[in-house]
Parts: C-alpha cells; structure tokens; sequence
C-alpha cells in the first residue's frame, strides 16, 4: 500500500489520480501510524514552504517523514522540504539531502517561476536512461543546485537538480503526475524500488 501524505499542499488530487492511472492502492493520509505502516510514501507539494513546514510540524508529520526507513518520493516543494533550508521565506526543513533550496535570478530574461516543460539528463539509474532528452512539466521559482545527490539534471537559467536521491528518499522537482509518459515511467520506476 502506498501512503499519500496528506497537508496543505495543492496536487494531491493529481497524484491519486496518476496511482489510479498505474492501478496502484494506496490512501491519502496524515496518520503517523498508516504512513510508517505503507510499503511506500509519496509526499506531494504545491504551496510555500514556510506555511507548509509550520503545518507539518504542528502535526509532527515532519518528523516522521526523516524516520522512514522505505522508499519515499518527495514532488515539488515535496523535495525542496528535504533538502535542509529554503530562501523562500527564510525556511528551515526536513534536512534529508544536505542542500540550500535557492530562488531562480533570471539571466537572460527567461520568466521565474519556470513554467512548462523542459528536458532531462539522467545521472543516476533510478531515472531510467531511456528517459534522456525526455519533456518533463515543471512549474517552480526555487531549485536545488546540482549535487552528489542529483539522480537527473535539467537546465533553465543553470544546471539545477530535476531530481535527487540518497539512501530511501527519492524526489523529483517536476510533475511525474502531470508528464504524460515519461512522468509514468518515472513513478513506475520508484513504485519499483525496495
């Protein structure tokens, strides 16, 4: 069973509907106990990060995404809140991957947020090679910059992370749910993960 965390965040619709797409049980839930309980956890986001940590902490929900010991797929702001700090309102977060959430600054008058579909470079096995030069959709104004953690890359304005992973925690900046067929394959690829 895969667990859905439930907060205030704004694309959990779209991710069920995505699982139920794949065919994939699952519940959408803000119980510490059926969250630990699932084989797998998906922590979706659209919001603001500060707003959202303060939710997350009030119900403790912080806390028991770091203790996970399966896999977890953090969307959006989902990854920007495992990373340790954002820029964005002077946010500290969960702190799974060791990076400095940054705000986009425009260099050639490209439009922050960044909105639409861009291209990505795999850099780790869990993002299927084949996926190389595929369109994924992103709609995003903080990025995380390349790392030892970085899985893909993709550019717009620089290299930044299009997705990361470290030991169980797995996550993406863009929309698997909102990619068409290079966003199911990128779910099927965690759903696969042990």
């Amino acid at each position: 069973m895969i667990s859905v965390i439930k907060y205030n965040a704004g694309n959990i619709r779209s991710v069920a509907f995505a699982l139920e797409r794949l065919d994939v049980p699952f519940i959408i839930t803000d119980n510490a106990e059926e969250i630990r309980k699932a084989d797998k956890v998906i922590f979706p986001g659209v919001g603001e990060a500060s707003t959202t940590m303060r939710y997350l902490k009030d119900k403790k929900l912080d806390l028991v995404i770091k203790d996970l010991k399966q896999p977890v797929l953090g969307i959006c702001l989902g990854m920007q809140l495992l990373c340790t700090y954002s820029e964005e309102n002077d946010t500290p977060c969960i702190g799974i991957f060791d990076q400095t959430v940054k705000r986009f600054q425009p260099r050639n008058n490209e439009k922050v947020p960044h909105m639409g579909w861009n291209s990505l470079t795999p850099t780790q096995s869990w993002i299927p090679d084949s996926l190389s030069g595929a369109f994924v959709y992103f709609v995003h104004s903080y990025y995380v910059p390349a790392n030892a953690a970085t899985a893909a890359i993709t550019d717009y304005t620089l290299p930044f992370s299009a997705a990361l992973k470290k030991d169980n925690f797995y996550a993406v900046q863009f929309h698997p749910e909102k990619s068409a067929k290079a966003g199911e394959k990128i779910l099927t690829s965690f759903l696969n993960q042990h």
